[in-house]
């Protein structure tokens, strides 16, 4: 019984193999799509669209040459049908497998099961010859689901004639039981989107770049289309109709105009505010820079609000200035309260500061390793010690505390310079001189920073 059964479901595999499917050669070209629009209205996909956060991209042929040249789309996720474009590719992606690739697979399908079922043939052992049908069974009961149900119900009768075989193998071997085998298979989907034919001519595609330039919400991008179509119409002029051709070319030259104008109307717009914005920011000036964001919009307004993203940026930065003034303001608001502290330490430490200046020729000569005699290098210990009895005395205002703790180290350094550079001409002694012209290096450059820090603490906050 099971043998006669094997038997039927071999020539039944032999038979389904189309015989044209060696002879399709179908051209495996990249897969038009569509991107439909929420308007109803749809552009041309080569390939397939991407949804990336809230942008949908694709590539849209610009003529219907072969090989066509493509345009790089940019559309808001708002402004596409994005259920409806999902839809259409899956059709698109089931006809064009139909059309191009679906007779040669099921062909190498057919010919692997009818080799496997030949096999069976060849094989003694039972269970080695079940083992094998099964396998046969598991490969076709899988194939339907990823090859878009192509041929289903050629694979469903051979899934039957195999279960059969199956449920034969298992009585010869264990008389008197049986394995029941259930099969689930859907029918082919059912066309939810009607494919669109492509783009015949050259008017209908100028058409979809033309559309592609109403769709998009970017500058930029919008004039490139429109330039793309200009030249479009320019290159196919002959076989465009002669009033649609100048028509259509006249109202594109006229929008790209129109779009340059507002490019220029919005960059002086920023130019301009952001003068203002700076200015003010400069003098903390808050109300000011909130009425240059209250104008921004307002002539944005004014402009028909063709530039979302440049006047987006434009408020972020002036914003970022508001907040740069409000800081500002803070930063003088605390200084006016810290007035009298800070006055009262500028004239403590003005004479510590002089005296420290006049140390420069002396840490110079030490550096320098020129000769420093020895009432000069007395001078120096004297008036360090002098500096540091002054400036001890001196309690900064907690904001000043760190600049007056780095004055004391670079007189501290002084001193010990002048101290290391008397040793060293006592003894003779060459490297000890470089210490101490190492040391003099030392509290020139952290005098010099400190004097800095204290004369910048001590002004009236200024915008960075």
């Amino acid at each position: 019984m099971h043998s006669r059964t094997l038997a039927a479901v071999v020539l039944a595999a032999a038979v389904v193999i189309p015989l044209r499917a060696a002879a399709a050669a179908a051209v495996d070209e990249a897969t038009l799509l569509r991107v439909f629009l929420t308007d109803g209205t749809s552009l041309v996909s080569y390939g397939e669209p991407a949804k990336v956060n809230d942008r949908v991209i694709f590539s849209m042929p610009t003529a219907t040459t072969p090989n066509p040249p493509l345009h790089l789309v940019s559309l808001p996720a708002s402004r596409v049908d994005w259920e409806r474009t999902s839809r259409y590719a899956a059709t698109a992606r089931a006809s064009h497998y139909i059309e191009t690739q679906a007779e040669n697979d099921y062909a190498a399908l057919s010919n692997d099961v009818a080799s496997t079922l030949n096999e069976v043939a060849l094989t003694a052992e039972a269970s080695q010859r079940l083992a094998i049908v099964q396998r046969a069974r598991q490969t076709l009961a899988d194939w339907p689901q990823s090859h878009f149900n192509y041929r289903a119900a050629e694979v469903r009768q051979l899934l039957g004639m195999l279960d059969e075989a199956i449920a034969d193998l298992q009585a010869s071997r264990t008389p008197g039981r049986f394995a029941l085998t259930l099969s689930a298979f859907s029918d082919p989907p059912a066309i939810v989107e009607p494919l669109l034919p492509p783009s015949a001519d050259a008017r209908q595609a100028i058409e979809q770049v033309l559309t592609a330039a109403r769709a998009v919400d970017m500058s930029a991008e919008r004039t490139s289309l429109l330039a793309t179509a200009v030249a479009a119409i320019d290159r196919d002029k002959a076989a465009l109709p002669a009033a649609w051709a100048a028509t259509a070319r006249a109202d594109a030259s006229a929008e790209i105009a129109r779009e340059l104008k507002f490019d220029r109307a919005y960059r002086s717009l920023t130019n301009r505010m952001m003068a203002v914005a700076n200015r003010r920011a400069r003098q903390a000036d808050v109300r000011g820079i909130e009425r240059v964001v209250r104008a921004i919009h307002q002539r944005d307004a004014a402009l028909g609000t063709r530039r979302p993203d440049a006047v987006n940026s434009l408020v972020a930065a002036v914003e970022a200035k508001l907040d740069a003034a409000r800081q500002l303001q803070l930063a003088r608001d605390r200084y006016a309260l810290r007035a009298p502290a800070l006055v009262q330490y500028r004239v403590a430490i003005r004479t510590p500061m002089d005296l420290f200046a006049q140390l420069k020729p002396s840490l110079e000569a030490v550096k320098a390793l020129s000769g420093s005699a020895p009432a000069t290098l007395t001078a120096v210990q004297r008036t360090v010690a002098r500096i540091l009895t002054l400036a001890s005395a001196i309690a900064p205002p907690e904001e000043l505390a760190s600049a007056h703790a780095l004055l004391i180290s670079a007189v501290q350094l002084a001193g010990s310079a002048a101290a290391i550079r008397r040793e060293a001409t006592l003894a003779s002694n060459m490297p000890r001189a470089w210490d101490a012209s190492s040391a003099a290096a030392g509290a020139l450059m952290l005098g010099a920073r400190a004097r800095s820090d204290i004369q910048t603490l001590l002004k009236p906050p200024q915008l960075r």
